[in-house]
C-alpha cells in the first residue's frame, strides 16, 4: 500500500495531466449542442454540391420562425374580444328615463294621450339602443362577441356604440318616428345613457391562447424516397426550407435512444484525438511547458474558454458565431509562450469547433487564416499601437475572406449580408480585450507577460530605486549585465526582455550587506579583511538567498526570481576557498559553493555568462582584443567544465554566439580601436 502511494506521489504530475485531459474532453463534449451532425452543408442561393438527395425518411416541412411569428401576430391583431352584457345597467337606464319623462311631461301642456305616447317612445328608444349594447371604449378588434344570457353573440363593427355614438343614434331614431314632440325627451334619454358592455380580459386572453396553441408549425409532408434536390441545383427559398426541415428531423432523431451513446462516443473520440495532439506537441517540442502543470492548465483553460463561448453562440445566436473573438487565443498564448505554440493551439481549437459551427469549411478556413495573421502581426503587445494594428489586420482578413467565399458561391457581389461586416468589426473590438485578459491571467496563473516585464524594467521602480541608493555599484553592474545579456539573447533568439529584467534584479540581495561587495567599496578598507574566509564566503553566498527573500516580499514574479536563484549556479567562491585552503588544507568545499540550482533555460544561462564576464572584466588592467578574447573564453570554459549548462537547453553553437557578443560588447565598453600596422 505504502509503495503504491509512493508511486502515485512520484507520478502526481502525470496523474494531474491525465485528470486535466479527461476533464477537458468531458467538458468540451458537454458544451457541444445536443444533436447529431447533418451530413450536408448548404446555404440559400448557393448550388447543391452533392449527389441527388432523396428523402431518407418521412418528415414534415417546418415553417420558418418568421412564418410562425407572422401567423401569431395576425391572430393577436385580429383576436376576438369578449364583452359581458350588464342587464342591470339597462334596467337602471330604463328606470331613470321613465322617472325623468314623468317629471318632464307632468309640467307640460300635452294631453294624456300624447304623454303616454312619449312615455312608450322613450322606452322603445332605450330598448333599441341597448339591443346590442353600449361600449365603455370602442373595441380594437373587428371580431367581437358579447356574452348575454350564457350565449356569445357576434357584433358587427357597424353596430359598435360608445356613449357618443349611442346619443347620436337616439337623435336619429327619434327623428325617424315623425313625432313632433320627440325633441322633448331627446336630451333626457341622452343624459341617462350608460355603457353596459364590459371588456372581459381574462376570457379574451384565454381564447387567444387557445388559438395560438392551434397554430401548426409544419406545412405539408415529404414522403420517403422523394427527390428533394438535384446535384448542381440552386438552393432556392423553398428548397432551403425543406432541407432545413430534413436537417432538424435528422438531428433530432439521431439524438435519441442508442444513437445518443454512439454520437457521444464519436464526439469524445474526435475531441480526445485533438487534445492528445496538443499533449504530444508539448511533450515533444515544449517539454519545459509540459513539465509545468500550471502552464498546461493555463493552455487548456484558454482552449475551453474559447470552445464554451463559441458553442454558446452557436446554440443561441448561430448567425453571429463570428462575434466570438477566437484570435484572442493565439494572441494570449504567443504573449506568454511563443508563436508556434499559439498557432498550434489555435488550429486545434478551430478543428474542435468545426464539429458544431454552421458552414464548417468556411469557418475553419477563415479562423485559421486569421490565426496565422495574428501570429505574424502581433508582436511587442506592450506597445499599444501594435495591438490596434494587429486587430485591424485580423478584421480586414475576415472581410476579405468573406468576400472571396461569397464571390465563389454567388458568382457576383449581390445578396451580400452587410450585417456580417458589423459582426467582423465587433469581433475586432472584442479582440482588443486581450490586453486586460492578459493582466487577469498573470494574476490568476502567476505568469509573466511582456507588459509586466516592461514595468519591471523601469529603473525608477521602488526596488531598483532602493538598489541604486543602497548599493550604487551593484546597480551599475546590473545595468551593464542587462545590456550584455540582452544583446546575447537577441543574437540566439532567446527572450531578450526576460533576460534584461532578470539581469536588473539578479543581485538585489547585495542590498543587505552592500559594502562586502567590491563594486560598492568606495574606500580602500575591505570589511572582509577582518573576517575569516569561511564567514566571508557565507556573506557572499547569502546574497542569493537574501535576493530571493527580497524579491518575494516585493511580489517579483517567480520567473524573475529564477534568475536570482541560478545566476551563480553551483559554482565555487574561489577566492575565499583558496584563502581558507591556505589556513586549512582539509577545507570542506561545500561551505564555499553556491546552493544552486544550475541554470535551466537559455535565458538563465546567458545571465550566468554575462554576469561572470562583466564582474571579472573590472580586473582587466590593459585590455586588448586578444586579452578580452582569452578572458571571455576562460570564464565561459570554466563554467562549462563545472557542468553549469547541463540543464539549460543551450547548444554549443549558441554558447559560441553568446561569447562573440560578449567580446564585441566588452570591446565597445573599453573603447578599443583597431590596431593599425606601422
Amino acid at each position: 500500500m505504502g509503495k503504491t502511494l509512493d508511486n502515485v506521489y512520484k507520478h502526481q504530475s502525470l496523474v494531474y495531466k491525465y485528470f486535466l485531459y479527461f476533464v477537458s474532453v468531458a467538458l468540451i463534449v458537454f458544451f457541444f449542442p445536443k444533436g447529431g451532425k447533418f451530413k450536408y452543408e448548404f446555404q440559400k442561393g448557393k448550388p447543391w454540391q452533392y449527389e441527388n438527395l432523396y428523402a431518407p425518411i418521412d418528415f414534415s416541412i417546418k415553417k420558418s420562425k418568421e412564418e410562425v411569428e407572422q401567423e401569431q401576430n395576425a391572430l393577436r391583431t385580429n383576436k376576438t374580444e369578449y364583452y359581458i352584457f350588464d342587464a342591470s345597467v339597462v334596467s337602471n337606464v330604463r328606470e331613470a328615463v321613465e322617472n325623468g319623462t314623468n317629471t318632464l311631461l307632468s309640467a307640460s301642456d300635452l294631453s294624456n294621450v300624447q304623454r303616454q305616447r312619449l312615455m312608450n317612445l322613450s322606452q322603445e328608444i332605450v330598448d333599441q339602443v341597448y339591443q346590442i349594447g353600449v361600449f365603455q371604449n370602442l373595441p380594437g378588434s373587428t371580431s367581437v362577441l358579447v356574452l348575454r344570457d350564457n350565449e356569445a353573440q357576434p357584433v358587427a363593427p357597424v353596430n359598435f356604440l360608445d356613449i357618443a355614438a349611442a346619443q347620436q343614434k337616439v337623435s336619429e331614431l327619434l327623428r325617424l318616428t315623425g313625432n313632433n314632440n320627440a325633441s322633448l325627451i331627446e336630451g333626457l334619454i341622452q343624459r341617462n345613457l350608460r355603457p353596459n358592455l364590459a371588456f372581459d380580459e381574462a376570457l379574451t386572453e384565454s381564447a387567444l391562447s387557445d388559438e395560438l396553441s392551434k397554430i401548426s408549425f409544419t406545412r405539408g409532408e415529404v414522403a420517403q424516397g422523394k427527390l428533394i434536390i438535384a446535384k448542381g441545383e440552386i438552393v432556392e427559398a423553398e428548397d432551403f426550407k425543406v432541407l432545413s426541415s430534413l436537417k432538424d428531423e435528422y438531428e433530432s432523431e439521431l439524438w435519441s435512444g442508442n444513437n445518443y451513446y454512439f454520437i457521444l462516443l464519436g464526439y469524445t473520440i474526435l475531441v480526445a484525438l485533438v487534445l492528445v495532439m496538443l499533449f504530444l506537441f508539448l511533450k515533444r517540442y515544449r517539454y519545459e511547458i509540459y513539465r509545468n502543470n500550471n502552464k498546461v492548465t493555463f493552455i487548456f483553460f484558454n482552449i475551453l474558454l474559447m470552445v464554451l463561448a463559441t458553442t454558446l453562440m452557436v446554440k443561441h445566436y448561430e448567425d453571429y458565431v463570428y462575434v466570438v473573438p477566437l484570435c484572442i487565443l493565439p494572441l494570449v498564448l504567443k504573449n506568454f509562450f511563443d508563436a508556434r505554440l499559439g498557432l498550434f493551439a489555435h488550429v486545434l481549437t478551430v478543428l474542435i469547433l468545426g464539429f458544431v459551427v454552421p458552414n464548417s469549411f468556411e469557418y475553419i478556413f477563415l479562423q485559421i487564416i486569421a490565426g496565422i495573421v495574428t501570429i505574424l502581426t502581433a508582436s511587442e503587445l506592450y506597445k499599444r499601437a501594435n495591438l490596434f494594428i494587429s486587430v485591424g489586420q485580423i478584421t480586414l482578413i475576415y472581410i476579405i475572406g468573406y468576400f472571396a467565399f461569397h464571390a465563389i458561391h454567388e458568382g457576383s457581389l449581390e445578396n451580400i449580408e452587410w450585417i456580417l461586416f458589423g459582426v467582423f468589426v465587433l469581433n475586432g473590438l472584442l479582440t482588443l480585450f486581450a490586453q486586460p485578459l492578459i493582466y487577469m491571467f498573470e494574476k490568476l496563473f502567476g505568469l509573466v507577460s511582456d507588459v509586466s516585464l516592461l514595468e519591471l524594467s523601469d529603473t525608477n521602480s521602488k526596488l531598483l530605486k532602493e538598489l541604486s541608493d543602497k548599493a550604487p555599484g551593484t546597480f551599475h553592474h546590473s545595468l551593464q549585465v542587462a545590456n550584455l545579456a540582452e544583446a546575447a539573447a537577441n543574437e540566439i533568439g532567446a527572450n531578450a526582455m526576460m533576460v534584461r529584467v532578470g539581469a536588473l534584479y539578479h543581485d538585489i540581495g547585495k542590498m543587505e550587506n552592500p559594502t562586502y561587495f567590491t563594486e560598492n567599496q568606495i574606500t580602500s578598507v575591505n570589511p572582509h579583511d577582518d573576517l575569516p574566509p569561511k564567514e566571508s564566503a557565507k556573506i557572499i553566498i547569502d546574497h542569493v538567498i537574501n535576493g530571493i527573500e527580497i524579491a518575494r516580499k516585493n511580489n517579483i514574479p517567480d520567473r524573475i526570481i529564477d534568475f536570482i536563484r541560478t545566476h551563480h549556479g553551483t559554482t565555487l567562491v574561489y577566492y575565499f576557498f583558496k584563502k581558507q585552503q591556505e589556513i586549512d588544507p582539509e577545507v570542506d568545499e561545500a561551505n564555499f559553493r553556491y546552493p544552486g540550482p544550475i541554470p535551466f533555460s537559455k535565458e538563465t544561462a546567458i545571465l550566468m555568462m554575462s554576469d561572470a564576464v562583466e564582474a571579472a572584466s573590472k580586473s582587466l588592467k590593459n585590455p586588448t582584443f586578444t586579452v578580452i578574447d582569452e578572458f571571455v573564453e576562460k570564464i565561459v570554459k570554466g563554467q562549462m567544465q563545472a557542468n553549469q549548462f547541463l540543464n539549460a537547453n543551450i547548444t554549443l553553437k549558441e554558447i559560441e554566439m553568446v561569447k562573440k557578443v560578449l567580446k564585441q560588447k566588452l570591446t565597445n565598453i573599453y573603447h578599443l580601436r583597431v590596431e593599425y600596422p606601422e
